[in-house]
């Protein structure tokens, strides 16, 4: 999110409550250490990385992976290895999307009113169902124009996209960690105030090795 994450971070801390949003947010590191940790093990020379929200590739995709993880981003950290072992940078979404969902997340976080923030936070929810789909169907064709017979590629993507059943049946996927758990975790999350019982079920799969 880039510049826009601590207004959004602040929104959360809001709305969960500082202890349970802090302890989200050491799950959350736990999980990125998990997926640095399987890439660790494997040879991805030649690999393709596809990323949620990168709209470029060549030297304008090295900026955006470097300026990520000089925000602090273990996403864009892991990338960035995975590259300095040569795998390959793929553009995954388009530009005009990825702006469109920019903007409406920018005026929810930045509108002065209250009455400012739920009407932007009105509009995001209408548009936001058909938005998610334009880009899926557009990351979709992107890995299955880009993916070549005998390559590998690296997908990382939000737990709410739906990319997998948009593939050609002639790719096959392993989920490093299976998406509706990860959204059954989020969905968990948004329901409770304190940990629960479940809820540290579903946080020690984020963390546990991959």
């Amino acid at each position: 999110m880039g510049s826009l994450a601590p207004a959004l971070d602040k929104r959360a801390a809001v709305k969960l409550g500082h202890e349970l949003w802090q302890r989200h947010k050491e799950i959350i590191s736990g999980f990125w250490s998990s997926i640095a940790r399987f890439f660790d093990c494997l040879d991805v020379s030649g690999f393709k990385v596809y990323q949620d929200g990168l709209v470029a590739n060549g030297a304008e995709g090295l900026r955006i992976v470097r300026e990520g993880t000089s925000q602090g981003s273990k996403n864009y950290e892991i990338i960035g290895k995975l590259l300095e072992r040569d795998a390959v940078l793929v553009k995954t979404e388009d530009l005009t999307l990825v702006k469109q969902e920019h903007d409406y997340l920018t005026k929810m976080t930045r509108s002065k009113s209250l009455r400012e923030k739920e009407s932007a936070a009105l509009r995001y929810k209408l548009a936001q169902g058909t938005l998610l789909r334009q880009r899926d169907d557009f990351i979709a064709k992107r890995i299955d124009e880009t993916l070549r017979e005998g390559e590998t590629g690296i997908l990382f993507i939000g737990a709410y996209h739906d990319i997998l059943s948009k593939l050609p049946d002639n790719i096959w996927v392993i989920q490093v960690k299976d998406v509706a758990m990860v959204r059954e975790y989020h969905e968990a999350l948004l329901k409770m105030k304190t940990p629960s019982h479940p809820f540290q079920q579903l946080a020690d799969y984020l963390i546990s090795p991959s």
